[in-house]
């Protein structure tokens, strides 16, 4: 996040500063971190921290808990982590332990997490709110709210003690989805690195070669240029695999002439890029694909334009929505006015998902899209998707033969500025001069 560790422990200082502020006073935050997952017998799938947890503490090891305790004699902001092991180490890597969870993460206190039962007690007594996210860490929920209906036994006795269990991600996804430069500085790398995949992909698709040598080749540019890999399964989708929204087999043999829906973004310091393109495998569109792609490519262009400080969220979706209505009325794929089109939902059929969503930590980021009832208002600091589609499936016998099994998503990330907006992907190519360049390069 940050250019060097002191910037980023300030970072999450400040972070858990206005984290205790907002639930201040008399209130205890705990938070664990992700559990680890089996992907099969004993092998675990690579661990990755939860969002939450790791946005407050910069801490990525499993196995930890996190407590803020805003004006608690025992320390603010305490961590129960594991503690070393030398021979464990050996097996797995170092661990930070008790001093590095001092030293290294600015932890007022910390204990080896098998003293979780020990302590938090002294912090539960003395609250008369506790926010802890339910449902996360199936072990932990049992271990805390032990605790918790113990220090509530307790309260009639001594007078203190929770009254209240409160959802603690209200607070820090509102936090999370205004960005702070450190946080724009990674999404920068991610998105710059993910524009190089999707450059390389469309260059080296060729009709012959399977979906996932193309998977290979993005996420051989991710890893090379210090990515953690990809921020989601990327999806290489060619021909009428497009249609089929998040297709991830990524096996079929590639045609020369058809399309290739490419949705793929890296992952940067836990930060996501979300990028999809769609070109001509190996040649230039064809008439039909040309006219499609177009339709596609003006929606998302409009929809982008629209994005600024005081716009709602919904207005990008609303402007895209009519311009790709308006271009399959063209096509001769939908009949009647756009306006009853749209009432009656018809163009569902070909444009099944919304336009947009927020774009952080993780691909499909926290916060409200609603307030009060109606679209969000968007500030500077937000970011989000603008990925307007058209997806006719192999099968759909409501359409001319030439248009079945055509999937056509072009996706940008879009930062609300001050002023208007940046499209931070700008990068990755997609005008169709721009696209044809890459897939007939030799």
């Amino acid at each position: 996040m940050g250019v060097n560790g002191h910037s980023k422990s300030e970072t999450f200082r400040a972070r858990r500063k206005r984290m205790m502020d907002a639930i201040a006073p008399g209130a205890t935050a705990i938070m664990p971190s992700a559990p680890v997952a089996v992907r099969s017998g004993d092998v675990e799938f690579v661990y990755r921290q939860d969002s939450d947890f790791y946005y407050l503490t910069g801490f990525a090891e499993p196995e930890s808990v996190a407590l803020l305790s805003p004006g608690h004699p025992d320390g603010e902001f305490v961590m129960f982590v594991r503690p070393r092991d030398k021979e464990r180490e050996t097996w797995t890597g170092r661990r930070a332990g008790i001093e590095g969870a001092i030293i290294e993460y600015g932890a007022d206190k910390a204990y080896v997490i098998d003293e979780l039962e020990k302590v938090l007690p002294r912090y539960l007594e003395k609250s008369e709110r506790v926010h802890y996210p339910l449902g996360l860490n199936e072990k932990m929920d049992e271990r805390v709210m032990k605790l918790i209906r113990w220090a509530q036994t307790m309260r009639p006795r001594i007078g203190m003690g929770p009254s209240a269990i409160i959802d603690p991600r209200d607070v820090i996804h509102e936090a999370r989805l205004m960005k702070e430069p450190e946080e724009l500085e990674a999404m920068r790398r991610a998105m710059a690195i993910s524009a190089d995949a999707h450059k390389r992909a469309m260059m080296k698709a060729r009709g012959g070669m399977r979906e996932w040598q193309i998977e290979a080749e993005v996420d051989y540019a991710f890893r090379s240029q210090g990515a953690t890999g990809p921020s989601y399964p990327s999806i290489i989708a060619s021909g009428p695999n497009a249609a089929t929204l998040h297709y991830i087999s990524n096996d079929r043999e590639m045609r020369t002439g058809e399309l290739l829906l490419i949705d793929a973004g890296a992952e940067y310091d836990f930060y996501a890029a979300d990028i999809t393109r769609t070109s001509p495998i190996g040649a230039r569109f064809t008439g039909l694909q040309r006219s499609l792609y177009e339709v596609v490519l003006d929606a998302q262009l409009k929809a982008i334009a629209a994005i600024k400080p005081g716009a709602h969220f919904d207005d990008p979706h609303e402007i895209a929505l009519r311009v790709l209505v308006d271009g399959m009325r063209q096509l001769g794929i939908l009949q009647g006015s756009a306006d009853e089109i749209i009432e009656k939902g018809s163009y569902r059929r070909y444009y099944m998902h919304r336009t947009s969503h927020w774009l952080g930590m993780d691909v499909h980021d926290v916060g409200l899209y609603r307030v009060d009832g109606a679209s969000r208002v968007l500030e500077p600091g937000m970011v989000l998707t603008v990925e307007p589609g058209l997806y006719i499936a192999p099968d759909d016998d409501e359409v001319a033969d030439s248009l079945r099994g055509v999937g056509i998503r072009i996706e940008d990330d879009v930062l609300v500025t001050p002023n208007g907006h940046e499209v931070m992907t700008a990068a990755t190519p997609k005008s169709i001069a721009d696209v044809e360049a890459l897939t007939t390069a030799q």
